[in-house]
């Protein structure tokens, strides 16, 4: 938790394939720990063809079957499921505007919100903005993208630095 705390949560994240990652990654969190997640990554890198959306696209319910199966990621049909139609979603995006990263970073007027939160327990755990990219996500036939995993997403991919001020990570994001 460290090292990621350390070296990447709160870094701006521009590129499609990794803004991609992140958002299956904080869907398969609900209702767990980051943490739980994070200790799985590696194993959903490659359940998940190292999150190519062309290729989960086009997973079979075979496919599907086969993930639900594995004891390396999170085995909740639902969100496994989504991760499919997120694809679909993300691919469509891709097309319609180019780029993933010009549709996300619309939420953040395409620069980082810097927070200046003294404690932890500042922290919100939705905003306005991740309400809108949550409606905007769901209309688009996202999933698994309300506006707390929304909000985490934010924060994870660095479109908001909600480091504490006293954190020495506060000022080099």
């Amino acid at each position: 938790m460290l090292e990621y705390h350390d070296l990447e949560w709160g870094v701006p994240v521009h590129d499609d394939r990794k803004l991609f990652e992140f958002l299956i990654l904080e869907g398969a969190q609900a209702g767990l720990s980051w943490e739980t997640v994070l200790k799985k990554r590696e194993n959903y890198r490659k359940a998940f063809n190292d999150f190519d959306p062309v290729r989960i696209s086009r997973y079979t319910d075979q496919d599907i079957e086969r993930l639900l199966a594995n004891p390396g990621i999170i085995r909740n049909r639902l969100k496994v499921m989504a991760t499919r139609a997120n694809a679909q979603g993300f691919l469509k995006t891709q097309e319609e505007l180019g780029s993933f990263e010009n549709y996300i970073w619309q939420f953040v007027g395409g620069t980082p919100i810097k927070n200046r939160f003294e404690s932890l327990s500042d922290l919100p755990s939705k905003t306005r903005e991740s309400e809108a990219m949550s409606g905007n996500l769901r209309g688009r036939g996202f999933r698994f993208v309300g506006p707390t995993i929304c909000y985490a997403f934010m924060q994870a991919v660095g479109m908001v630095n909600d480091h504490t001020t006293d954190c020495f990570r506060y000022g080099e994001v």
